[in-house]
């Protein structure tokens, strides 16, 4: 069985191909700029030369349509037809409490993810022109959701209700949802299998630590608090996001500056975060190249992130009441060792030793970073949300039939 995996943009689509029978990636790619006259189409095949093509691509059916074009070039394509595509699945940022779980896309389905744009106004869109671009192109083939949100739905009410009055709650569904879950849920299960160990007996913490960056508190397997709330926005400081601040700041930042909402907004999740900090760049491995040319406020910015990601690792373990592995995942956690250094060298009080050798190999494959008498193993386990998605959607499409 083959299953395309896409991830729809606003202005962009990201896709990967895979083959059910081993897992394998057939090509991959992306297509940026829609909405341009000079949108650029960009496929990796597996074995193959690059392909890239400049074109006007002004919606997401033309997106979609290149898309296939590329998997069946007579050159640099992978398939003989578009009708061996068994299935696609989709990533959708927000389920709401609606969806606790993958599903095929249906009628009903779809008016759903459509109640909840408010909740993910930035993404939901974007996520169903995708879903009806490939309606337009494949209409015969079968279509799946898989959510951010649904592994953190095993979430208790102490950890995903605010307080604030709860009529906010039964009437418009504010409450903390949590996303990155394919990626938790996915790195969970490797350390798990990793160690050798029944997830359902570890106390789990998985940094999910990229240009978004969450922290998810799993035990036995399951999300039982994680820092994103009902948006994005919530937990820690990332790329361009502020993360926690206090929420009073929001009216009085608004009034003294003369501020509107959509600006304030802007401000917190385009303007926020390291950028405003370094005063230079959202990006990591900038920031710490500046620290290393003397920019003080680049390192002002990086010790605050480790601060606050290390506030957030010591919170969760009081809420599990323990803590037996520790997980750093996407492009920072697996890449920066001097980011992990920072987190774990002030955690020692759990007992958490890291072999500075074996943290500083840059291997790109799962590995324990810390010793052996460290009595919470830490690891590097890289992420692969496109491969949860691809297995949902062959599960979902093998249970169909």
């Amino acid at each position: 069985m083959k299953i395309l995996v896409i991830n729809a943009g606003s202005s962009s689509v990201k896709f990967q191909l895979y083959d059910m029978r081993d897992e394998s990636v057939l090509a991959k790619g992306k297509v940026e700029r829609i909405g341009m006259e000079t949108a650029i189409l960009s496929c990796e095949p597996t074995g193959k030369q690059e392909y890239r093509e400049v074109s006007e691509i002004l919606e997401h059916t033309t997106a979609i349509r290149k898309v296939l074009d590329s998997l069946v070039h007579p050159v640099y394509g992978v398939l003989g037809s578009i009708g061996e595509i068994d299935a696609v699945g989709h990533r959708v940022v927000h389920g709401g409490e609606s969806f606790k779980e993958s599903v095929l896309v249906t009628d009903e389905v779809k008016r759903e993810i459509k109640q909840l744009f408010d909740l993910a106004p930035l993404h939901n869109p974007a996520h169903m022109l995708g879903i009806q671009a490939v309606e337009a192109n494949m209409p015969d083939t079968p279509q799946t959701v898989v959510f951010d949100t649904a592994f953190h739905q095993t979430m208790p009410p102490v950890a995903y209700l605010y307080p604030i009055p709860m009529v906010l709650y039964r009437k418009h569904k504010i409450r903390r949802y949590g996303f990155h879950g394919t990626s938790h849920d996915y790195v969970s299960k490797r350390a798990a299998a990793f160690l050798g160990k029944p997830i359902e007996e570890l106390k789990m913490i998985t940094c999910h630590i990229g240009n978004g960056a969450s922290c998810t508190a799993v035990l036995g397997g399951k999300s039982f608090d994680t820092s994103m709330g009902m948006t994005p926005l919530e937990g820690l400081m990332m790329g361009t996001r502020s993360g926690d601040i206090d929420p009073a700041i929001v009216p009085y930042t608004m009034a003294k500056e003369d501020l509107t909402l959509g600006e304030v907004n802007s401000m917190l999740n385009k303007h926020s975060g390291l950028l405003a900090i370094s005063g230079g760049s959202s990006d990591m491995r900038e920031i710490v190249q500046a620290m290393k040319d003397g920019d003080k406020n680049a390192a002002l910015a990086f010790d605050m992130y480790a601060y606050r990601l290390r506030k957030y690792i010591g919170s969760y373990a009081a809420a599990m009441n323990g803590l037996d592995v520790l997980v750093f995942t996407a492009g920072v956690g697996e890449n920066s060792a001097r980011l992990r250094k920072a987190v774990c060298d002030g955690l020692t009080f759990f007992g958490v030793e890291i072999d500075d050798v074996l943290n500083e190999h840059h291997s790109g494959q799962e590995r324990a970073i810390s010793t052996p008498s460290s009595k919470v193993a830490v690891l590097v386990i890289p992420t692969n949300e496109e491969l949860v998605i691809a297995r949902d959607t062959h599960a979902l499409i093998v249970r169909e039939n």
